[in-house]
């Protein structure tokens, strides 16, 4: 199964503490590269590895024991690169909307036995907000700036 977006779910764990209740920074980030892996390796259709991540800038905390979400969606695709849009969000309880932690742009290859990046399948975006999506990846690529 090919797939262009995943959204991981779960209740932060009390043990990925920091102190004051809040979950590290590491734990999110770590999030992060899970959620964007099963998106690229969907895509790619072998392993992948992160080869960047764009600036993560955290708006609010996880707190212990609230609810988290974590959605990776494909951006863009590169001939050897997969450019993936990840944002987190959390909220206390059920009936209470998420706010937004982070957001980032990761890039994803699928390197051979040589570690040579393969070549990638074309994705093409179909929603507005997929278009609008890629167009800022693109743009950004073209600015030499990195993604985020």
């Amino acid at each position: 199964m090919t797939t262009t977006s995943t959204i991981l779910r779960f209740v932060a764990d009390a043990s990925a503490d920091s102190p004051g209740g809040r979950v590290a920074a590491g734990t999110v980030m770590k999030w992060i590269d899970e959620a964007a892996a099963v998106v690229a390796h969907q895509w790619a259709k072998s392993p992948c590895v992160a080869a960047s991540f764009g600036k993560i800038r955290f708006a609010h905390p996880v707190v212990a024991g609230a609810l988290v979400e974590v959605e990776a969606r494909l951006a863009y695709t590169g001939t050897t690169s997969m450019n993936i849009f990840i944002e987190v969000r959390s909220g206390p309880q059920i009936s209470e909307a998420y706010q937004e932690v982070t957001h980032c742009v990761a890039v994803f290859v699928s390197p051979d036995d040589a570690a040579t990046p393969r070549p990638v399948d074309k994705w093409t975006p179909e929603t507005p907000g997929d278009m609008a999506l890629a167009q800022l990846v693109r743009n950004q690529i073209e600015a030499g700036r990195p993604t985020h």
